[in-house]
């Protein structure tokens, strides 16, 4: 497959894919290759630059990824830790208490098993488990 920049003669540019270079040579002949914006036969290509990436700017774009997940992941930590209350292992009666007893909350946070995190979805308590960063690593 190959990628043309084409230009017609109405002024517009427009890209469009081709199986090979030859293919487009055919197409082009035959007139069979027309302006998206006019319907117009009478376009032309223009040189595209390949996008070819290095396997070293794949590392790096993957790192840069990943740190910056990593740094809202530790954000998102920071600002549950100013903001609910944590209940540490008795999370699952706190979110009980919380929706049976129809009590008021800011929001609580802590701990619980798979198993806990699913009984309490299957009772209709909103629950979400999430990646607890250390703060440390930055």
């Amino acid at each position: 497959m190959i990628k043309y920049n084409l230009t017609c003669k109405c002024g517009e540019m427009f890209e469009s894919w081709f199986l090979s270079s030859s293919e487009f040579d055919s197409l082009y002949k035959k007139k069979l290759i027309k302006c998206i914006y006019c319907d117009s036969s009478s376009v032309k290509k223009s040189i595209m630059t390949p996008n070819l990436s290095s396997k070293s700017n794949k590392i790096t774009k993957k790192n840069s990824l990943e740190k910056n997940v990593k740094k809202q992941l530790i954000e998102f930590r920071k600002y549950i830790e100013k903001n609910c209350k944590n209940v540490g292992d008795n999370f699952s009666r706190e979110a009980r208490s919380i929706h049976y007893d129809k009590k008021t909350s800011k929001g609580i946070y802590g701990r619980a098993t798979p198993e806990e995190t699913s009984e309490l979805l299957e009772e209709g308590i909103e629950v979400t488990t999430i990646p607890w960063v250390d703060k440390s690593e930055n």
